[in-house]
């Protein structure tokens, strides 16, 4: 619906949340009907100031307000259950939303939005008068901004987000650049570079490739840079040829088969002489590094950091082959993290793994 479809949603939220007369709404006398300007300037900013009456804190099963824009990671299943007033902002991640009656803005372009609607990122929704809507997680993760009125309730799928705070925990895994969702930035695929460096990580040998001053043939990485360190020194330890000759192409996305395949190669399952990766799954389940289970998700859909944390995570309980002991024991036994930390870590994933 466009903008001039949305007069009396709008209109009777603001008159119902500030008592202002329909003349505020009007962008003239020649424009009597709300405009995309008026929305996201003077409403938006009365909105907001009656919001900040309402308190700050977000509970489950119990209505509360957030007045300051607040944010949060949710996982598959998870809902914000929003009221009049509350606003949502999905940073990253799939997210719809569906309501029985009533009204649901996207005011950055000044449109109604219909019940089962996919949200778009990085555009800000508006529940209006009269209406409850409930925001649902329909991706693996995602990461919100909400502001206003709401409930939180969560659903018991896999955690991925508390798997990579597990990860974090134990310094097998760190977050990027990005400014949100902890920089975890589990809603997009890993790059080879990022596989690369993980690999790295579950060796226990990451201390070793930051340490490391040689040079690289790639000619797409920058000399002297951190990912220099660590191609040049899987590239002399023989754990990875490079994409070609002279080009590792760190950028590339990956796929499960070729992680998985990195993560065999962690566990002496596997080496850089395998290239057919066509039986990189069933090859893993037959060494206790997946569930069956697992290999049907990771041989569907696409692959994301998600994914990455999870079979990383997971794989600390499979055996490094010929030495008797998992590759957590070996990461413990190299100090690479502690008992205590292992166990902190172990105490944030309440989710079941999959079988």
């Amino acid at each position: 619906m466009k903008k001039r479809a949305l007069l009396p949603a709008l209109f009777l939220l603001l008159s119902a949340m500030v008592g202002w007369y329909a003349a505020a709404a009007g962008g003239g006398a020649d424009d009597p009907l709300v405009s995309l300007s008026y929305l996201n300037g003077t409403f938006t900013d009365t909105v907001r100031k009656k919001i900040d009456a309402l308190g700050s804190g977000t509970s489950i099963g119990e209505p509360s307000g957030a007045a300051e824009w607040t944010e949060t990671r949710l996982k598959s299943g998870d809902v914000l259950s929003g009221s009049t007033g509350t606003f949502v902002l999905p940073l990253a991640g799939e997210v719809g939303v569906t309501f029985s009656s009533g009204a649901v803005v996207d005011a950055t372009t000044g449109t109604e939005v219909s019940s089962g609607s996919a949200l778009l990122p990085r555009h800000r929704y508006l529940v209006a008068e009269n209406t409850s809507a409930a925001f649902s997680v329909t991706g693996k993760t995602a990461v919100l901004s909400y502001q206003g009125p709401n409930t939180l309730s969560y659903s018991s799928a896999t955690d991925y987000n508390a798997i990579a705070s597990a990860l974090k925990a134990v310094r097998l895994f760190r977050g990027s650049l990005t400014g949100f969702g902890e920089g975890f930035d589990l809603e997009v695929s890993p790059t080879r570079l990022q596989a690369l460096i993980m690999f790295i990580r579950l060796l226990g040998e990451e201390d070793a490739a930051l340490a490391y001053t040689g040079s690289t043939p790639f000619t797409d990485i920058e000399a002297g840079s951190e990912p220099a360190k660590y191609v040049g020194y899987a590239y002399s330890k023989g754990y990875s040829n490079g994409y070609t000759k002279t080009t590792f192409r760190p950028g590339q996305k990956v796929n499960s088969y070729q992680y998985v395949e990195f993560v065999l190669r962690a566990l002496g399952h596997s080496s850089t002489g395998t290239t057919d990766l066509t039986g990189t799954l069933d090859r893993a389940v037959d060494r206790g590094v997946l569930t069956s289970g697992e290999r049907a998700v990771l041989a569907k859909g696409s692959f994301l950091r998600a994914d990455l944390v999870y079979v990383s995570w997971y794989a600390l309980d499979a055996e490094v082959a010929g030495t008797g002991e998992t590759l957590c024991q070996t990461l413990l036994n190299r100090g690479v993290f502690t008992a205590e930390e292992h166990s902190f870590a172990q105490a944030m994933i309440s989710s079941h793994r999959l079988s």
